[in-house]
């Protein structure tokens, strides 16, 4: 026989109706009572019936994520540590989370309309944000709660719930770093053009340019598509056309990792006569020969974190914007080399 309520009810201690309410996500029961509960749940077995729950227009304890279009692999480092995040908390609250990617002839927009008009999710979490974010403006005029990982570009409203870590930031800190340890002529290979997060480290890099007298020069600046192999063909063309150069940011770890192989390539000893650093903290960057400099941002506490803020504005219906803005640090290693 499957556990029921009432079994929950009789084992926990608590009425029928907290137990629902608990299971539910309510806000209205204590951390300590939801836990409580939820643990007892997990050792009767109890599977909740998700599809009485949706013909009943009841919560399915389910949260969906799609994955990013041009996401290199499903194993991308950066989001594999995120979803460790999203689906520990969901789990911890009861929840479990939906993951899809855009079938092949279908745009990542038409997939966000299967899961919210299917009624499939309580709500969304939303990854990389894009200029004129057409998933954001499609959810923002549905009913379905939602949160987002990221802004829109420093001219667009960000009006939404959201979570991010301040890239601005993150990319001053790096290139600061660079030009105190000497180098007054860097490259910066930025991400896609239309992706929000650009905007950010783009003027990052120059305003650090800016507060050290520094000319920006906009040649030495390129995009690639935060893979390791456009790394190395931005590195490349880099190298190739201003030899000059003494160093080279890359917005990712990924094609911070390519920009080292083609520098080497090229020639120039990376920690030595050349510095190279990225942003994100990857595992592999600790790892990699030289290790590493790079921007840690808190991949793995901004899933938990997005993952608490959704359940909460799923149960609560906020009336203010949850948005919260997180700081990023730089982690120096063996790629940035000594002072020259």
């Amino acid at each position: 026989m499957p556990t029921t309520l009432k079994d929950i009810s009789k084992q926990s201690g608590y009425s029928v109706t907290t137990v629902s309410r608990a299971l539910t996500g309510y806000d209205d029961v204590s951390s300590s009572t939801r836990a409580h509960i939820l643990k007892i749940a997990d050792q009767l077995g109890y599977q909740p019936n998700h599809a009485a729950r949706q013909l009943q227009g009841q919560r399915t304890m389910t949260l969906g994520l799609i994955m990013p279009e041009r996401m290199p692999t499903y194993e991308d480092d950066f989001f594999s540590v995120l979803l460790k995040g999203i689906t520990y908390e969901a789990a911890n609250n009861g929840y479990d989370v939906l993951t899809s990617a855009a079938h092949p002839n279908q745009s990542e927009l038409d997939t966000y309309k299967r899961f919210v008009e299917g009624k499939r999710v309580d709500g969304m979490i939303v990854a990389r944000t894009h200029r004129n974010d057409s998933r954001i403006a499609y959810l923002q005029s549905s009913n379905m709660p939602f949160i987002v990982h990221g802004r829109l570009t420093s001219e667009e409203q960000s009006n939404f719930h959201y979570i991010d870590v301040d890239s601005q930031l993150g990319l001053y800190l790096v290139t600061k770093h660079l030009i105190e340890l000497g180098h007054e002529k860097i490259g910066l290979i930025l991400p896609q053009a239309d992706l929000a997060f650009t905007d950010y480290r783009w003027r990052g890099y120059l305003n650090a340019l800016d507060d050290h007298q520094l000319v920006y020069r906009p040649d030495y600046c390129t995009h690639g598509n935060l893979t390791y192999q456009s790394g190395l063909d931005e590195a490349d063309y880099l190298l190739t056309n201003y030899p000059e150069l003494t160093a080279i940011i890359a917005t990712n770890d990924w094609m911070a990792l390519g920009a080292i192989a083609r520098a080497e390539q090229h020639g120039r000893i990376v920690g030595k006569d050349f510095a190279i650093a990225g942003y994100d903290d990857i595992p592999a960057a600790s790892q990699a020969h030289p290790s590493l400099t790079t921007v840690h941002q808190p991949i793995y506490d901004v899933g938990v974190q997005l993952t608490k803020q959704l359940i909460s504005i799923i149960a609560t219906t906020p009336t203010t914007y949850h948005q919260t803005l997180l700081k990023p640090h730089l982690v120096v290693r063996e790629s940035s080399g000594d002072s020259r």
